[in-house]
């Protein structure tokens, strides 16, 4: 016996409702993204990929972490 979480008739309102968050997510990393390169003096695929920096490397991929939970969690309530 298969349980499903969502009943079938719901099961559209949720995949678009689903969908509609992941999208309004992607943009507002994406925009996040494009601040921290804007704000920052150097250009960071430069200094990633071409000077090899680690610290900076880690340091970016830290911020987008957290700036992933915090979307996560205001997309969630």
């Amino acid at each position: 016996m298969i349980l499903f979480v969502v009943k079938l008739e719901q099961l559209l309102e949720v995949l678009v409702t689903t969908l509609v968050f992941v999208i309004l997510g992607l943009v507002i990393f994406a925009i996040s993204f494009l601040i921290l390169e804007k704000v920052t003096p150097f250009s960071i695929r430069k200094e990633i990929e071409e000077d090899q920096n680690v610290a900076l490397g880690i340091m970016v991929g830290a911020m987008l972490i957290s700036i992933a939970i915090i979307i996560a969690a205001a997309i969630s309530g």
